[in-house]
Formats: C-alpha cells, structure tokens, sequence
C-alpha cells in the first residue's frame, strides 16, 4: 500500500508536471477521457442508472457489507466521509482502498467520487491541512498567499488518502460578527470581492493537485443569522433579488471562471427567487446557477436528511423532487446505507413511471460521470 507521504511526494511532482505543460493536460487522452470512460446509460440496470446520481455514507469505522455490494454494483456514484469514519489517515486510506477493490468490479468505469468536508480550522474531517479557517485567510495580511496554501493543502491532504472531492470552499458573505457563518469561521469575509477572490484562490490551487472543489452554498448563507441552521430547521431568507445578485452570488462568478467541479446548493428558502422551496428544489434558482451565471458542471445538494427539508416529504420524496428540479448529485449523508439505498430506489421507480424526465436525468448522469471520469 502506498504511504500517504508518497504519494503527496507523487502528487507534488505531477503538479509540477502539469505545470510544465507534460502531465495529463497535455494528453489528447486525457483529453478524451470522459468520452472513453463514460458508461453506456441505456446498458445499465433501472437501479445502476439511479445511482449514477445518489452519494451514500455509512456509520462507523468498517463499511457495512451493504455499502460494498452497491459499490461493487454500480448502484452509487460514490461515498461521503465523517469524523466518526476516520480514525486515522492509514486507516480511511485502507478503507478507500478496499471500495476502489469492489468498484473495480462495477459496470460503471469511471472512478467513485470519494468526499469530505476539509474547509479549515473547525470543519475538517481529517487531520491537518488546511488548519487555518477561511475567516483566518481573510483576515491575514496576505489573504491570497494563504488561500493557495489552504487550497493546496486540502488537495494533498485528502489526494495522499485517495479521496477525490472536497466539499469546500465556502462562497457566503457573511454580514454580522457570530451571524451562520462566521460563527465556525466558515467565511472568508463580510466583503464579496473578498470571497471572490480567496475562493477562486482556493479552488484553483485545489484542482490543480487532481482534487474537485465544491463551492457552497448558493445562493449564499451570508445573510442567515446566528440560529438559522438549515441543517436543524427550516429558514427563510428575504435578502432582495439585487442584493443576492450583487453580493452574494458575486463569489460564484470568479469560482465557475477557476472551473470548480461543483456547485452546492443551499437549503434555504430565498423568498425573491422562489418563496416556497429551498434552493435546491427549486428549478427557478437552480436556473439562476445554471442560465444566469453560466454554470454547467456538477450541482449537488446539501444533506438530504436536512431539518430545513422536514415539511417536504421522505427521503423518497425529497429525492425525486431534488432530481425534478435540477440537481445532478443527492447527498444522503445521514451515516445510513439504507438512506442512498431509499433514494435509488425513489429514483428508479420515478424513471420507471415517468415522474421524472429520463432525458434530464441522463444528462444530470453524464455530467455527474464526466466528473468522475476527469479525476
């Protein structure tokens, strides 16, 4: 097994070489290669199609076996990590390792996507980079210098495990000292051109060592107070349509010009878009990422299991809702196989019945494996 030492010393080199102009960017294969590695949809069983769309979690240090068997089926696009799954770096290294064994077996080819959240300071899941909070770059003398690093060392610390996609950085403007945000130093500043450019900083130096970056979570949660948590309860934001356009969705400009892999959207109600469903149910906002700002890679959404979801249904429900109004990737990230496992089957059944559009879907599908197949 490779040493998560050695393989930083591999990584490093390979950014140089990309650098250089003689690593993988320079390959017409590379290139090619989510053309080559892309799964015929139409040769996948209805439960492998859904999956292509649904990321598990499990609870614990060992991967139930059931959480292997959808590995080693194709019926997940892949895995999210949290504390209580990481003892050690050698240890979640070895855990990946053996998902990496089952999914060489899948239909699907193009590799897992394999996350965490490594923001900084008090949201990491693993030990080490980036130490400092996106609060602490923003604050510094230099926040650009410090983004690079923080970025940088998100990318080594979770490519030297074999993980593949941060769920970082974060793009919200905060506006209140102990609002959201700022209370887990969760924002780089209450200045849009601030965020802007150290997450672009993040992202750019993120993707450069082979590691996807998720900027979250649009709209934006800069405006949400101390208590509004969408994670525990539902929340409503009225900040006005121009506001969010010139303040908060201001981050996700320079963030889609770096090229970040994904986009997460929020959980909250934004009452001047849409003001009866959460952003990642709504097709009004997910059109905004989409037609406004020109997005058109990967949109994930926020915990399934959300409180701020509560008045919307089950699992089931809320994933085929999520699926209807946009999203590429559902995060059922409970710490229950069974949770991935429910949204599968909601999403089969609703292809099945046509209660979702399968022309949209596989178009969410290919988005979501021409990621995967460029990591």
């Amino acid at each position: 097994m490779t040493s998560p030492l050695s393989r930083r010393g591999a990584l490093i080199a390979g950014a140089a070489a990309l650098a250089a102009g003689l690593g993988p960017a320079a390959s017409g294969a590379a290139a090619r290669a989510p053309e080559i590695m892309r799964p015929r949809f139409s040769a996948l069983s209805p439960q492998q199609r859904a999956g292509q769309c649904v990321i598990h979690s499990y609870p614990g240090l060992t991967p139930p076996a059931s959480l292997m068997k959808a590995i080693k089926e194709g019926r997940t696009a892949g895995v999210i990590f949290f504390g209580e799954n990481i003892e050690s770096l050698s240890q979640i290294e070895s855990v990946i390792n053996q998902m990496n064994a089952a999914h060489a077996s899948s239909p699907v080819t193009a590799p897992l996507l394999l996350m965490t959240d490594q923001e900084g300071g008090m949201i990491r899941r693993l030990p080490g980079e980036p130490v400092m909070s996106a609060k602490d770059v923003g604050a510094s003398a230099d926040p650009h210098q410090w983004a690079d690093f923080t970025g940088s060392g998100a990318g080594l610390n979770l490519a030297g495990i074999g993980m593949n996609v941060n769920l970082a950085p974060v793009l919200d403007v905060y506006r209140k000292n102990g609002d959201f945000t700022d209370q887990y130093e969760r924002s780089y500043s209450n200045s849009a051109a601030e965020v802007a450019s150290c997450g672009k900083t993040f992202i750019t130096a993120q993707q450069a060592v082979g590691v996807a970056a998720t900027a979250k979570h649009f709209p934006g949660l800069g405006p949400a107070t101390a208590s509004q948590n969408t994670d525990l309860r539902p929340v409503t934001i009225t900040t006005s349509a121009a506001t969010l356009r010139s303040v908060d969705e201001a981050p996700y400009k320079d963030a889609i010009a770096a090229g970040t892999k994904l986009v997460m959207l929020s959980w909250a109600i934004y009452t001047a878009l849409d003001s009866s469903r959460p952003a990642g149910l709504s097709p009004t906002v997910i059109g905004e990422l989409r037609n406004r700002l020109g997005y058109t890679g990967v949109t994930i959404t926020d915990a399934l299991e959300a409180g701020a979801l509560t008045s919307f249904g089950s699992t089931s429900q809320v994933a085929v809702k999520a699926a209807a109004a946009g999203m590429d990737l559902l995060l059922c990230s409970s710490r229950s196989v069974a949770q991935g496992d429910e949204a599968v089957t909601a999403l089969s059944d609703a292809l099945g019945t046509g209660a979702l559009d399968a022309a949209a879907f596989e178009a969410a599908a290919a988005r979501v494996n021409a990621l995967r197949a460029g990591l």
